[in-house]
This record gives C-alpha cells, sequence and structure tokens, in this order.
C-alpha cells in the first residue's frame, strides 16, 4: 500500500491524541491482542511524545485464550482476583488520573464451537468483578478509545478468497478510509465529520421527543420509548476533568437512552453480533413493555439466551442508534464480524446498562435516581444491529407531534 507506514503513523496519533486525547502527566493504559503490536509500539510513543507519564500495555491472545476458555475450569476462569480491580483503580485515583485505549485486532470467531454458556459466564464474571472500574468508563470519568487493526485471522475471515497478504492490505484500507485516514488529514477531515453530527445532534434535541418508531419490511416494528430528560449524543464525550475524546474510532452515530419499561414490538437483526469470539446470526428479539419476552437467531440461539439471562437488565435496552444506511462502514459493503465497524453500519441498540450521560445531568446522578429516569442498568452493554436499507424512523414529539426522522434507511431531518 502506498504510504503505508505515513498514514499508520498518522492513524497511531490521531488514536491517542485525539481518540483518548492523552494529557500530560497521565498514564494511558492501553489493551492490545498480539496481533495489533505494530499499532500500539506506535501509541506507545505518541502517548510518550504527548506528555504521558507512563504507558501501559496489558498484551492478550487469542490462542491462550482460546486454550484457557477450553480446558480451563469455570470456577478458575470465574475467580477475578481484586488485584485486576486495582490495576485500574490505583491510576484512576492517582493525581495524574487515567486514560484507556482498547485496540481490536482479533479473530472474530475465536471462541467458535466452545460451550456458549460457559464463555458468557467467565465474561459476565469479569464483568462483574470490574464493575466498578467500568463506572469510570461508563461515566465518562476518563478518557477511554477504541481503535482497530487488521489480523491475518480478521482479514481472511472478512475476504477468505483472497491470499492472506492481500486480504490484510484491503482490511488496512478499509479502515483507514472509514476512520477518515486516507486523505492523509484526519484532524480536519473528523472535524467536518463532527461538526455534521453535532448539527443532527441539535436536531434531535429540539425535538423533544417522547419515542422513536422503527419499521421495515424484514418485520422490524418497535417503539422506543426514552427516558425522562433523555439527550442525544454524539460521537465527541467529555471526562469530568474538561477532555474532549471519542470513544470509538470509527463513529457515525447520534444515541440516546430508551426508557428500560416502554419498549414493545418486533426488532430483527441485520448484520451477525459477535460476543465472546462467536456469531450470533439472523436473531430477532420481542418486546413488551421495555422487556424482551422471546427471541430466537438462526445460528448461536443459545449464546442468545445466556447472554439475555445475564441479570434482569439483561432483558432491557440501554441504547438506541441512528445510522444512516450511507454511512462509509455500510458503504463498503462488508460485513466486518466487529461491533465497532459493524454498529456504525446501521441503526442499533444495546442489550444493557444505559450510559448515565444520555440523560440530562446523568453522570452525576445516583444508581436509585438513574432508576427513577427509566435508565436500564446491568453488567452488560452489547450493541446489535437492527437498521435496514429501507429502514423508516418517526419520532413521537411529547406535545404529540409525528416527525419524519428516517426514510430508505437515510435522515431526512429537516
Amino acid at each position: 500500500m502506498e504510504n503505508f507506514a505515513q498514514l499508520l503513523k498518522q492513524y497511531a496519533e490521531f488514536i491517542v491524541r485525539v481518540g483518548c486525547n492523552v494529557q500530560p502527566g497521565q498514564t494511558l493504559i492501553i489493551s492490545a491482542p498480539l496481533a495489533a503490536a505494530p499499532l500500539a509500539r506506535l501509541c506507545v510513543r505518541s502517548a510518550f511524545e504527548a506528555g504521558a507519564r507512563d504507558v501501559r500495555v496489558d498484551w492478550s491472545d487469542d490462542d491462550v485464550t482460546r486454550t484457557r476458555m477450553e480446558l480451563g475450569a469455570e470456577e478458575a476462569l470465574c475467580d477475578v482476583k481484586p488485584y485486576v480491580l486495582r490495576s485500574y483503580l490505583d491510576y484512576a485515583e492517582s493525581e495524574g488520573s487515567v486514560c484507556v485505549l482498547s485496540l481490536l485486532a482479533n479473530d472474530p470467531e475465536a471462541m467458535a464451537g466452545l460451550d456458549a454458556g460457559k464463555v458468557s459466564r467467565v465474561s459476565a464474571a469479569r464483568r462483574k468483578a470490574l464493575r466498578p472500574w467500568r463506572e469510570y468508563t461508563m461515566n465518562d470519568r476518563v478518557q477511554w478509545s477504541i481503535a482497530a487493526m487488521p489480523s491475518p485471522a480478521w482479514a481472511k475471515k472478512l475476504f477468505p478468497d483472497l491470499p492472506e497478504k492481500e486480504a490484510v492490505e484491503k482490511l488496512w484500507q478499509l479502515i483507514f478510509d472509514t476512520c477518515r485516514v486516507t486523505g492523509g488529514d484526519p484532524v480536519h477531515a473528523w472535524q467536518a465529520h463532527l461538526d455534521r453530527l453535532k448539527t443532527l445532534q441539535s436536531k434531535m434535541n429540539a425535538l423533544d421527543l417522547e419515542s422513536v418508531h422503527f419499521e421495515s419490511s424484514n418485520g422490524t416494528d418497535l417503539t422506543v420509548g426514552l427516558a425522562d430528560g433523555a439527550v442525544w449524543e454524539s460521537a465527541s464525550s467529555v471526562s469530568e476533568k474538561g477532555y474532549v475524546f471519542l470513544p470509538n474510532i470509527p463513529t457515525e452515530e447520534i444515541f440516546t437512552a430508551p426508557h428500560k419499561d416502554k419498549v414493545n414490538g418486533v426488532v430483527y437483526g441485520t448484520k451477525p453480533y459477535i460476543h465472546g469470539g462467536q456469531a450470533i446470526k439472523g436473531f430477532h428479539v420481542t418486546f413488551k413493555d421495555g422487556r424482551i419476552v422471546e427471541y430466537g437467531a438462526e445460528e448461536n440461539e443459545a449464546l442468545l439466551g445466556e447472554i439475555l439471562d445475564t441479570d434482569e437488565g439483561a432483558r432491557h435496552i440501554g441504547e438506541v442508534a441512528l445510522v444512516p444506511a450511507s454511512s462509509p462502514i455500510n458503504r463498503s459493503g462488508v460485513i466486518f464480524y466487529s461491533t465497532l465497524f459493524d454498529e456504525n453500519a446501521s441503526c442499533h441498540i444495546a442489550f444493557g446498562a444505559s450510559y448515565p450521560g444520555t440523560t440530562r445531568g446523568g453522570t452525576t446522578l445516583s444508581e436509585e435516581e438513574l432508576a427513577a429516569r427509566g435508565m436500564n442498568q446491568s453488567l452488560i452493554h452489547e450493541d446489535v444491529m437492527i437498521g435496514a436499507e429501507d429502514t423508516r424512523i418517526t419520532g413521537l414529539t411529547r406535545d404529540g407531534r409525528t416527525v419524519p426522522l428516517f426514510e430508505g434507511g437515510e435522515w431526512v431531518l429537516a
């Protein structure tokens, strides 16, 4: 690929300086699989050049993770020692504070064929053990960001007919394109993109919506009531210290909080949903008064059931997000088998927890106060894609007006 080294460096610098927005004196914690080492190394250098006090990299490996999940005792795998939590909180509670970066380069089906229930329960145990740390990221108390680079396994999953080297190069090109790096000036390209999303965000908030209604020819007919005081958010977030950051690279969504008890109807998934290295395909869920009362899937239905049984909140949704079918990710025509990309290819909902920041003043409220507004609480937050090429979305305002938002999968909001 022409100018690959330059593009990779620009990508890493954008991830660190804009995505995480590392500040002088902060520690950056990077989570990365071994396959992401080339990008991780550049991010480490960029963070130190931005003034980071220290950079810690927590490595993982798909093969080791699979072997542990296959052969390890479930009791041992669920026994998350206190030091794991403290390894984050010690930095978060320090004077310089912390920001975190997750780099993805995983095999989308690294856990395929393993016990779905075991995979889900081990994942839930880790989330439970790390819940105090998750509150830092869910409440935007620290800067955090997620970005990706190709691995051979991921690239071959997407392009099985290409030789490995060509598949990796093609996936790199897609990532550079959809993350607005290809033009050579990602900062300015992203600023224009963020301005567009902010405009849509402002228009949505001005409507003062009570609910949104999704329809498409695949059978989706879903009404999502919104939480009390719900606010629509877009790409960038602000930490409690006032630092702007980008949680997801790429991102195309405008999103808010549903009311946990005011979701009704049926919705069909439009892209595979990857959980714990396994793909759930052809799924649907039916809601009554906010709760999922029926579900099914063409592939890995048992895993979907395990996820929905994580806790009571897992059968409610904590996010509804609007993404046009013309998003660069969707226009690529590729199913990425990665939630980071696929959720930005289509409208989506999330099983599980709400983001406190999607209700007015929510990051300062207690769990009880959030619950009183209809904000959902759960150990999980799992995005699933529901947008189709013919999706129609209307909004009902609190003063009783019906407003068209999407037609044919595209924004029509004036």
